[in-house]
């Protein structure tokens, strides 16, 4: 200030100077103290001099850290300005700018989803967040990357069911020879389909041992059904996050594999086989087996909520099916969450026809041979049945008849 100037100029007394100096610095108390007690002038000058040189130090760095503090916002600020002068422009021009594009294309997908009221206010709502943030921000792809998996998950998308009880048993006796027991239980499910439409797909578990067509049986009754079918392998797995998915604040998050499947499928009512379902093993990282029990319970599997997602989704339309070799593994929360259909070993009679009905022309068209090439008769067919397999199943059967082709 002037007035300190001045004072400054009109001292000539060196002990004065210093005691006006000291009395105006910041200076700690034990410092003061230490100059009062100090009689000397030239020395109290001295260290008076040192804690100037150090406060102007300390100025100088605020400063050039102030200076460098309004370059960045000034620089932030231009950006800003610009980016607005360029929206301006293009708004002018007829044309918006790409991310404004992109979010009213994300508006159009939410809209079109058709999705539950709640779900839909949750996605408009992170909408809302990603036009606040800047494109360039990492926060930005992890909510765009929400939006797309929360757009394409079919909400109210789904096959219609063929109820033509007839065809469906041609389908399933052309694709399976014998399977009676299964077969029934999914006509009386057509059937019941048939008079309410709205009512709850079953959740069915066969168990037998391997090569009897578990799983091809699965695809037969989708063709039969009309739906598409779906097959995960739970052979191996450990870690709950592949039923039920991450939580988004993991980098490189991602729903679990039910979800997964069903946005592939397009479709919310698709045959789901579980394969392998007592296989499944359990760790650290936690118990898929437990996972499946909100998946596999249809009074709850309405609103099942995968972690990624973090909202309902309704699974009571998939019709799930599950395989085991064994009902010993399978936990007994979840056996008793499914109907278990008991597929036995074939019979030598029963292996023979299914040789002939469908092993022989498979591997002959496999093969490049016609019937008018190569003939395996009934007696060879029993040869390898009795002979050269002994298996409930038929997959070494049809090896012996690929070896006999090749």
């Amino acid at each position: 200030p002037e007035e300190a100037s001045v004072l400054l100029e009109n001292i000539e007394n060196p002990s004065a100077l210093a005691d006006f100096l000291a009395a105006n610095l910041s200076l700690k108390i034990a410092e003061k103290q230490q100059l009062l007690e100090e009689l000397n002038a030239g020395r109290r000058l001295e260290t008076i001099s040192i804690a100037l040189a150090n406060q102007l130090e300390v100025l100088e760095l605020s400063h050039k850290i102030q200076g460098r503090v309004r370059e960045s916002v000034d620089k932030s600020q231009r950006e800003y300005f610009l980016q607005e002068q360029l929206k301006a422009i293009q708004s002018e021009l007829g044309k918006g700018d790409r991310q404004t594009e992109e979010l009213k294309l994300i508006r159009k997908n939410i809209r079109k989803a058709k999705m539950p009221k709640k779900v839909e206010a949750e996605a408009l709502r992170e909408l809302s967040r990603l036009s606040k943030i800047p494109a360039a921000s990492p926060e930005y792809s992890v909510i765009r990357t929400y939006l797309d998996w929360v757009c394409e998950l079919p909400w109210s998308i789904q096959t219609k069911d063929q109820l033509d009880i007839n065809k469906a048993e041609r389908i399933l006796n052309a694709d399976h020879y014998d399977l009676r027991k299964v077969k029934k239980r999914i006509l009386e499910f057509l059937a019941v389909r048939k008079l309410n439409p709205t009512g709850k797909s079953p959740i069915l578990c066969f168990v037998g041992p391997p090569g009897v067509g578990k799983t091809s049986l699965g695809k037969s009754i989708a063709r039969a059904m009309a739906r598409k079918f779906i097959r995960i392998s739970l052979g191996g797995i450990r870690d709950e996050a592949d039923i039920r998915g991450h939580r988004r604040t993991y980098i490189g998050a991602l729903p679990g594999r039910i979800l997964q499947e069903l946005r592939k499928a397009g479709s919310k009512n698709p045959v789901f086989m579980l394969d392998e379902l007592d296989k499944i093993g359990a760790d650290f990282r936690g118990d898929p087996s437990s996972a499946l029990l909100e998946v596999l319970d249809p009074e709850q599997n309405f609103t099942f909520t995968d972690h990624y997602l973090d909202q309902p989704f309704n699974l009571s339309s998939v019709m799930f099916i599950g395989t085991a070799n064994y009902t010993e593994p399978i936990p007994p929360a979840l056996q008793d969450r499914m109907e278990v259909i008991e597929l036995p070993g074939y019979t030598e009679n029963e292996k023979l026809n299914i040789a002939k009905k469908y092993l022989v022309p498979r591997q002959l068209t496999e093969h490049g041979l016609s019937k008018s090439r190569l003939t395996i008769k009934d007696e060879a067919i029993l040869a390898i049945i009795r002979d050269y397999t002994r298996e409930a199943g038929v997959r070494n059967l049809e090896r012996g008849i690929a070896a006999i082709c090749r």
